[in-house]
């Protein structure tokens, strides 16, 4: 076995430059520090009112706006089941024939 000082001797040095920390965006991360406070606003002092940003009124009314349409749209939907198409199917059918679709136990 060789002696370690010429094993060192063979090892291969890398230039610093290639083995440095390197990221994708070209720096380290950036992101805003947590502070603890929601959304890292601080709560207004007693006695003011929090101050909306332009953008969150437009957001309530296109949120809960389209959400209500949603609602709307859905309760009024055509109903295109197969059931409902065959049992129309069914009574036209019977009609054509003379047949009543409807029971009428006899008495």
């Amino acid at each position: 076995m060789p002696p370690t000082s010429s094993l060192r001797a063979l090892q291969v040095r890398v230039p610093r430059c290639i083995t440095g920390r390197r990221f994708a965006s070209h720096g380290p991360p950036q992101f805003n520090e947590p502070s603890g406070w929601l959304f890292g606003e601080k709560p207004p002092a007693p006695g003011q009112k929090r101050v909306k940003e332009e953008w969150e009124n437009i957001w309530y009314v296109g949120m809960f706006g389209s959400m209500a349409m949603a609602a709307v749209l859905l309760y009024y939907k055509p109903d295109t089941s197969i059931q409902t198409w065959a049992l129309r199917e069914a009574k036209e059918r019977m009609e054509a024939r003379g047949e009543k679709y409807k029971y009428e136990p006899s008495s």
